[in-house]
């Protein structure tokens, strides 16, 4: 094989500058003068440089530590403090790994990440190289962040910057370091880039990068098909009464409130993973809230807007058409934190029109928010408390993209790379499809929620939250409720959806299931994947980790154990509905409705 004759230069200057960057860095970061080169021992190894392939310049492969120490800062813009002895060893750990890495040689391979994991990278020495020195900065620069001294949330932050910093270095999002791309480009003659640059462009004029082929989906077509009719509207919500799949149905009807950050049809994709299409094969006669995708005329309203014409306008307008004195109910994410407050106002009104309530993945005690806290300060809600003063509106890509980056490498960097330097077009999804479809919220409504519960958790405080002129106290919330949280949620943490059990006085039952925020909930019965798990009956210690301790794991979905429970709920059976609505609540339009068709404009 014929080697750079510029190698050995090339591969002295890589380390001379990454030694010399180290020591500026950890100078800096540790507010001290600048220490003895911590690399110095390097020119001590004798590396066979020689034998090395060829690989591009120091500085598409050193990370630009200038950056990094922008990155090791608190929230008052001050140099974050360092453990020095955890220093010490990530520099000695360092030295092991980019020792080990030289001396593979040629048989250097990026393994363990599936970024690198095609033949492409490991068949091309240059491109594998870039690969595993990257891993080996990415993995020493976590270390450096996890050594940051201070309090738990600016250890965080830190953390989540410099996460999100290496993740889109990657080599593997750049074309002129992505071996697999360019091997496509060869393939196909440029075809790959010149699509690449089409998708770009696409996906400039929609406003988002495209996660699926949305081209192939429309919302009661082919997702949100299970039949029913609008059978009220007002300008927030479209009420959805479902078509009875049974003969019979139990008296007590089935109310459903979904989150407003997003679209209500991820409970109804398709007919074999529906869970609105379950609960009316289960006999119940079930309703679902639609919400309106905000404009302009919406612009001006708040938490107690939608708490009021539309978290208790639902309950009511849902039990004057069935004649039901109570109903069951269930909220899911932002949903359920909306449905409780609706329940603490007409506690503290004096009124008890819902008999039982389930909360999926919902936040009510905001103490353990998960990596989401590392936005939130005063500042943060100040200034979107100062920016919505007016009104306005909080725009649903904006949310969607803060969401998308809490993973960035499977919902952004993965279709940069397959979308744009591969020119693929990524496959049909319904779920990403519904991820996709964004949006907004108005403004008011939107700071009122952050201040109240991700700031100040003000529900939990009996008496701390007023709204719709009530003081909210969930002491008085006194109702059987069904508790859901999933295990790997990383926007409802385990443990924030379990501290639920430690607020309500009703009866309760908390199940966790497996996996995340969606895939957890819309894991259906029937097809038997993954398991849940339940813990003694009225046993619910403040750590959820006691719980866990004590909970017995069960195969398939957590959807039977809902089933019998909400079944113990809903009362006697009586003869299905024949038709929709009432006299004075008629049918307008076939379901899913106008309002979740309105898409947010990019």
């Amino acid at each position: 094989m014929n080697f750079d004759p510029k190698w050995m230069e090339t591969a002295q200057q890589f380390q001379k500058t990454m030694m010399d960057n180290w020591a500026q860095a950890l100078g800096a970061a540790t507010g001290g003068a600048a220490p003895a080169n911590p690399f110095a021992a390097l020119s001590a190894f004798s590396l066979p440089m020689g034998q090395m392939p060829a690989m591009p310049s120091a500085g598409a492969m050193a990370p630009d530590f200038s950056q990094l120490t922008k990155l090791l800062n608190g929230p008052n813009g001050l140099p974050a403090k360092l453990d020095a002895a955890k220093v010490i060893d990530i520099q000695k750990q360092y030295l092991q790994d980019v020792a080990a890495l030289w001396n593979q040689g040629l048989q250097v391979k990026p393994s363990g990440d599936r970024r690198f994991a095609a033949e492409a990278w490991s068949g091309n020495p240059m491109a594998a190289f870039s690969a595993a020195i990257y891993l080996v900065n990415a993995k020493t620069l976590m270390a450096l962040a996890d050594a940051v001294e201070g309090d738990a949330k600016t250890r965080a932050r830190v953390r989540f910057a410099v996460q999100q910093w290496i993740d889109a270095s990657a080599p593997s999002n750049f074309l002129a370091f992505n071996a697999e791309a360019q091997k496509k480009a060869i393939e196909t003659k440029g075809e790959s880039i010149a699509k690449g640059v089409q998708n770009l462009l696409h996906d400039m004029k929609q406003g988002h990068v495209s996660m699926t082929d949305e081209s192939l989906f429309e919302v009661g077509r082919n997702v949100a098909t299970t039949e029913g009719a609008v059978v009220f509207e007002n300008e927030l919500f479209q009420l959805i009464e479902y078509k009875p799949l049974t003969d019979k149905v139990y008296e007590r009807p089935f109310l459903l409130i979904p989150p407003c950050i997003n679209k209500f049809y991820i409970l109804d994709l398709q007919p074999d993973n529906s869970f609105i299409r379950y609960a009316v094969e289960q006999g119940h006669h079930t309703f679902v809230v639609s919400w309106r995708n905000p404009d302009e005329s919406l612009a001006q309203k708040t938490w107690d807007d939608y708490i009021e014409n539309a978290i208790i306008k639902s309950i009511n307008v849902t039990r004057e058409i069935t004649k039901a004195e109570t109903i069951n109910t269930l909220g899911f994410c932002v949903g359920g934190t909306m449905l409780v407050t609706g329940l603490g106002v007409l506690a503290a009104r004096g009124e008890k029109p819902v008999n039982s309530a389930t909360f999926l993945t919902t936040l009510m005690d905001f103490s353990d928010t998960g990596i989401l806290d590392v936005f939130i300060d005063e500042n943060f809600v100040k200034f979107r408390e100062m920016q919505f003063a007016n009104g306005g509106l909080m725009p649903g890509r904006d949310l969607s993209t803060t969401f998308s980056f809490l993973r960035p490498n499977d919902l952004v960097w993965n279709y940069v790379v397959g979308n744009y330097l591969k020119g693929e077009t990524p496959p049909p999804f319904d779920l990403l499809y519904w991820n996709s479809d964004s949006t907004n919220l108005p403004g008011p409504y939107y700071a009122w929620y952050l201040r109240n519960t991700y700031l100040e958790n003000r529900l939990v405080k009996p008496g701390a939250a007023s709204v719709c002129g009530q003081k909210i106290d969930l002491n008085q919330v006194d109702i059987p409720v069904y508790i859901y949280g999933s295990r790997e949620d990383h926007i409802v943490p385990i443990g924030g959806a379990y501290a639920t059990t430690q607020h309500l006085p009703g009866r309760k039952r908390f199940v966790m299931g497996a996996s995340g925020h969606i895939a957890g909930v819309i894991n259906p019965a029937s097809k038997n994947k993954r398991s849940h798990w339940i813990g003694p009956a009225n046993h619910f210690p403040a750590d959820v980790n006691d719980w866990i301790s004590s909970a017995q794991e069960f195969k398939g979905s957590w959807w039977t154990d809902w089933s019998d429970w909400l079944q113990s709920q809903a009362g006697k059976q009586v003869a299905a509905p024949k038709s929709y609505g009432s006299r004075k609540y008629k049918a307008t339009e076939a379901a899913p409705g106008s309002y979740v068709k309105a898409k947010a404009k990019p």
